[in-house]
This record gives C-alpha cells, structure tokens and sequence, in this order.
C-alpha cells in the first residue's frame, strides 16, 4: 500500500510539473541502455529550492514505480520536522530518513539502511543556497563528505551526477508561492561507481577527500547557466 501511495504522489508530481514547467536537460557523458535501471546513486547537486521535485518530470513513469519500493533517502531533519513539507515528503519517500547535520548516529544508521536494492539519492551539499550564492550562514557552498561515505557503501551499479541550473527563478528559500510556466535546467552525468572509484587513492580517507574535491569541480564546472532560467 506505501508503494502504491508513494508511487500516485510521485506519479501526480510529475503530471503536474510537466503541465506548469517546461524542462531542459542534457547529458554530459555516454549512457548504457537502460541507465536510470542501473543507477543506484543519484546526487543531485546545486540545491536551491524545496521545489526540487518538480524535475521529476525527467523519469518515465514506470521508473517512477521502481522508486516507489525502493528509495533510500537521507532527509535533513529540519525539513522533515516541518508540519507541511515534512509529511510530503515523509509520503511520497517512504523510506526517507533523518539526519542530522552533523556525523552523528543518524547518519551511521542511514548508512547501516543500504542494502543492495537502495535506490539512493542525496543532495550533495546539505542545506540550499541562498540567492547570494551563500547558504543561510553566509558560508560557501560545497560539497559535503557524507556523498563519499554513500559511495564507498555502493560496490556495483551507476551513478547519476544531476546538476540543477537553479530554481531561485520559480521559488528561491523564503518565498512562500512558485512562479509557474518558467523553464528548468538540468544537466546529467553517468558514471559506473566501481569504475569511478577506481581512480581514487586506495588509501579511504584520501580517497574520500578526492571525491569530495572532484564533485566539488564537477558542480562548478557542469551545472547550467543560471542565465537561462526565465
């Protein structure tokens, strides 16, 4: 029955992104046949918005019913405590968790729910970006260790590096209503994380610190021109 739910909310979310927002996206790298099957990874990067989910709109319905069942989702536990948007949330990803922000048991135990069906998908920097280009402290965004942590959990199967080009354009944090009929952006990366991490150090906390730092490069480099958005 969760599945069933899970799967109408998802399904409803991207009927109605595609009739409010039209969506661009392109892919940066090769795909294999049936990529978003082989993916076990998703990270999305460039974190704007609660709005997110509107890019949906980007995956076939009968994928949609895969990730109904089998979803693993570490949620900030500031969203999800929020009476509104939390139990969205909490409906449409039954299997989302929540964590804190900090390397605390909770997200030990997020880690400890990964099993070899997880479909796991995570915003690699852990809190959004403001209009200025900071998060709400002020501070950079970067991304955070916790997306190598995940990586070094997953021994086989894709990765889909998704780079947002900003939804400050329909619904930037503090704003209570989104602007519709605007156009998304995203761009797509495919990798195969046994192949990915191969060019890490073997040595794990070195090999963290490197994926961490080519993510880092990777959202500077590959995420949409925001210049786009209208």
């Amino acid at each position: 029955m969760r599945r069933i739910l899970a799967f109408l909310i998802l399904s409803t979310v991207k009927s109605i992104s595609w009739v409010l927002f039209r969506a661009k996206s392109s892919w940066l790298t090769d795909v294999p046949k049936d990529h978003w099957k082989k993916a076990r990874l998703y990270v999305f990067l460039n974190h704007t918005s609660l709005y997110e989910p509107i890019f949906i709109q980007l995956l076939p319905f009968s994928y949609l019913w895969h990730l109904a069942d089998h979803m693993n989702v570490p949620g900030a536990d500031i969203t999800l405590n929020r009476p509104l948007v939390g139990r969205f949330y909490k409906l449409m990803i039954p299997n989302i968790a929540s964590v804190s922000r900090k390397k605390d048991s909770t997200w030990d135990n997020y880690l400890k729910s990964i099993d070899k069906d997880s479909v796991i998908m995570i915003a690699a920097e852990g809190r959004m970006k403001r209009p200025n280009g900071l998060d709400k402290s002020g501070k950079p965004m970067t991304v955070r260790g916790g997306v190598a942590d995940i990586i070094e959990n997953i021994d086989e199967g894709g990765m889909v590096l998704a780079f947002s080009g900003g939804l400050h354009h329909i619904q930037a944090p503090g704003q209570t209503l989104p602007k519709v009929f605007k156009t998304i952006h995203m761009n797509l990366s495919y990798f195969d994380i046994s192949e990915y991490k191969k060019q890490f150090p073997e040595n794990p906390r070195e090999r963290k610190i490197k994926m961490v730092q080519d993510l880092q490069i990777r959202l500077i480099r590959d995420c949409p021109d925001p210049s786009l958005n209208k």
